[in-house]
Parts: structure tokens; C-alpha cells; sequence
């Protein structure tokens, strides 16, 4: 079998701003929430059978006690964070696990689910549904791998390297030291994405990598301009990106999905109708329905 992971926090983003508001019955907005749902119901069509989605209940999570800066999605529009409710009970009502993040991260619940499906015998491949860089660290071969599906790209442990010039489980300390603008950290002052991922690809972690540079190999050194430079920041500054590196890095719970056979699709439940009649597409009950009869 295989396994797909979607990041409900992109795709609700991805149609809140790619597609035209909708209005539900009682006026609120479900634009992206019609759209996420008619997405999953595609994917499903397409013969995904077994399917999880994580989304960010509480945008804000443990990290920003950690750092001040991290994201806390106070300029989302209020009518895209009203819908991550409504988009959750709308994805049970279909039928499909969801697991609505709070202390943890969306991110944090597909590198969980991933890990545990990757590790079960009866799962041929892991398909996580997300172009977002994070995940990158939990691709592995080509058994788990990425999906972009607005690209229709799939990214496994060579497309990992081909694209950050380091293995899958560097991408932390790569972007620990480069910094993501996205998640709101900033990475060493110096350190870009070419000399990050040079080092690394030596190194591969940054307690690896010594903080004299005449330590460095010196194959190391003569490809990184400005190595004693780069060497005197990391040395000074090994306190904050050691937590930036505990920023990038996902958490694994496994309680989320103590066994694979749980994200089964099994059909939706009775009150995906009255979901379908809130968003006013009787239309996906129907495909709901043609696709229990195959």
C-alpha cells in the first residue's frame, strides 16, 4: 500500500488564495475549505486509500517559547484562520483522519505519521503531500518521499540532495544555519545556502564541524570563501544556532497514528451530507457516494 500525508495548512492557504471566496449557506466564508475538501476527494478518486491530513489548529506551538520570533500567524487573514476549524470537522465528516495541531506543528504530525508508516512492512511508500522544505528531512531513498502536487513533482533522497546539496537528515543544521524567513529565524550571519551546504556535505552536523578553522578539511576550505570568517561566527554563535537547529528539526509523537491501518478510507460519514449542504456543493456527496459504489 501506499501512504498519503497531506499538509492541510498549505492546501488551505494554497486555495484561500488561489480560488474565488465561496459563501456557505450561513454567508461565512468556505472558499478554501471547498476547495481542500474537493481536493482530498480527488486524491481519493485518484486510488490514494490510505490518508491522514495535519493541520495547525493553534498556529502558534512550543517553539515560540523558545524563540520570540518564530511565526505566529498574526497576518493571517481572519477569514483564511476561521476556516482551519471548519475545514477539520468538514475532513471527518469525509471520513479521513485529521490530526488538528496545537503544542506541535502540522509539520511535526507528518514527520510523526511519516516515520511510523515508513516502518510498517505492509506500506510500500510514503507520500508526503507538501513542497515545504521542512519535510525534506524526513525523506528517506525513495521510500518516503515529497509530493508538490500543484507541480505534480516528486522529490525523494536524490532530489533532497540535487536541490539542497545536503542528505535528508542535514536539512536542520542547513537551516539552522541559513535561517527560514518563513518560520521566522534568522541562521548565522554569513552562512548561506552554498557554504552551508558545502560544509555539511562534509560534515553533515554541525557538532561535527570544528570551530577552528584549521581544523576544517582542507578540501573544505578552499571551496568556502570566507572559511575563518564562517568558522569565528559558528564558534561564536553555537549557543543560538543550536536552537535554531531545535526550531528546524520535527518532532516525532507516535501516539499520533499507533497503527497505519487507521488511515484507511472507509467511506464518508453520515453527516457529510449536511457538510456538503453547508458548503453548498450537494455535488461532493455525490463523488463521495460513486466512489464507495466502485
Amino acid at each position: 500500500m501506499r501512504v498519503h500525508l497531506l499538509d492541510g495548512t498549505y492546501e488551505l492557504f494554497r486555495h484561500f488564495f488561489g480560488q474565488p471566496p465561496r459563501a456557505a449557506q450561513d454567508g461565512e466564508e468556505i472558499g478554501a475549505t471547498y476547495g481542500v475538501v474537493t481536493s482530498v476527494l480527488t486524491m481519493l478518486e485518484g486510488g490514494a486509500t490510505h490518508l491522514g491530513v495535519a493541520t495547525d489548529h493553534v498556529i502558534p506551538s512550543f517553539r515560540n517559547e523558545l524563540w520570540p520570533g518564530y511565526k505566529t500567524g498574526d497576518e493571517v487573514p481572519e477569514t483564511l484562520s476561521a476556516q482551519f476549524g471548519p475545514l477539520e470537522d468538514a475532513l471527518r465528516a469525509l471520513g479521513v483522519v485529521v490530526w488538528p495541531m496545537v503544542e506541535l506543528e502540522a509539520d511535526d504530525a507528518l514527520a510523526s505519521a511519516a516515520t511510523v508508516a515508513a516502518e510498517d512492512p505492509t506500506v510500500d511508500q510514503v507520500i508526503i503531500c507538501t513542497p515545504d522544505k521542512d519535510l525534506a528531512q524526513c525523506v528517506v531513498g525513495t521510500r518516503v518521499v515529497q509530493l508538490d502536487r500543484r507541480k505534480d513533482m516528486v522529490v525523494d533522497e536524490d532530489g533532497v540532495r540535487a536541490k539542497f546539496g545536503v542528505s535528508p537528515a542535514s536539512i536542520p543544521d542547513w537551516l539552522a544555519l541559513v535561517g527560514d524567513a518563513a518560520d521566522g529565524f534568522p541562521g548565522l550571519p554569513g552562512w548561506g545556502k552554498r557554504s552551508a551546504a558545502v560544509v555539511l556535505a562534509h560534515y553533515d552536523h554541525l557538532h561535527s564541524i570544528p570551530d577552528d578553522v584549521a581544523q576544517w578539511d582542507p578540501s573544505v576550505r578552499r571551496a568556502v570563501r570566507g572559511a575563518e570568517r564562517l568558522a569565528a561566527t559558528l564558534r561564536d554563535g553555537r549557543p543560538l544556532v543550536e536552537l535554531f537547529h531545535v526550531l528546524a528539526t520535527l518532532r516525532v509523537e507516535r501516539s499520533l497514528l499507533p497503527q497505519v491501518a487507521a488511515l484507511e478510507w472507509r467511506g464518508p460519514t453520515a453527516a457529510f451530507d449536511d457538510t456538503c449542504r453547508h458548503l453548498r456543493s450537494p455535488a461532493l456527496a455525490r463523488r463521495a457516494a460513486d466512489l464507495m459504489s466502485r
